[in-house]
């Protein structure tokens, strides 16, 4: 009796220093009334509900046992509203028309301040049409017209590469930096290799590496680098007298693997 009662004593006590996670939720649009929210991330390659509750008068709360630090996206039925990194803290949602926000741990903080930074970058690009037109209408010479806009597009393209080579770094040994690859990847019609990602991967310690995503995208941009090249896989030069596949089109190009993140 007394070694089932410590049996159980012993359990409870490891169950209450589990890592768990704990996310307090409001939303300001009455229409989320009643709906039924799910945390839903990726586990053995599948897209799979974690955790699901109700919004009740604009409020809604998740909690469970952390058995990782992942990358999850708040759902409302199919449609994912935006991502949430499930780390040990409070973590506080606000949903409204304007915005929605994710903060109170440190990762999720990190996160929401990357996006803000890289929406205003969004608004300014999306501004210079605008700005175009206004200057279309001063009566300004076309070609100083195109040669400002297409100034300032670089400067704010050189600004959001930065942004986003700097937050991959930064969160090398986290859930972020393989998230932040993946988003930067996730724009190529197949795995390549730019100045930027080479970079990137030149500063990566063997972690970041290793995670599943990025040594599958990048052993496979090497080898289709290698064959847009004209070499085999092992680095056999092609026979003389033929071509490399130079194309973006070639169908020597290794297809794109299935991008889903792994734990």
């Amino acid at each position: 009796m007394n070694k089932i009662l410590y049996f159980v004593a012993a359990l409870a006590v490891l169950t209450s220093c589990s890592a768990s996670y704990s996310v307090q939720g409001s939303s300001s649009i009455s229409s989320l009334d009643g709906s039924k929210l799910y945390l839903k991330a990726i586990k053995n390659q599948e897209l799979k509900s974690i955790d699901s509750c109700d919004v009740v008068h604009g409020k809604f709360h998740f909690s469970g046992v952390l058995d990782t630090v992942r990358i999850a996206s708040l759902f409302m039925d199919d449609e994912s509203i935006m991502p949430i990194v499930l780390e040990e803290g409070e973590i506080n949602i606000q949903i409204d028309r304007a915005k929605q926000t994710v903060s109170g741990t440190v990762l999720n903080d990190s996160l929401y301040h990357f996006i803000d930074k890289h929406n205003q970058l969004d608004n300014r690009m999306n501004e210079l049409g605008h700005k175009q037109n206004q200057m279309i209408l001063e009566g300004i010479d076309e070609g100083q017209i195109m040669q400002e806009v297409e100034a300032e597009a670089q400067e704010i393209a050189a600004e959001r590469e930065q942004l986003m080579t700097q937050a991959i770094i930064d969160n090398f040994d986290n859930a972020l930096g393989p998230y932040f690859f993946e988003m930067l990847t996730s724009v190529y019609r197949y795995p390549i290799l730019t100045p930027q990602i080479e970079y990137i991967m030149s500063k990566a310690p063997k972690k970041f590496k290793n995670d599943p995503y990025v040594n599958d995208y990048y052993t496979t941009a090497q080898e289709n680098e290698k064959r847009m090249q004209g070499f085999d896989v092992d680095g056999t030069p092609p026979p003389a007298g033929t071509t490399p596949a130079t194309a973006p089109g070639d169908t020597t190009i290794i297809a794109p693997r299935v991008n889903i993140p792994q734990e």
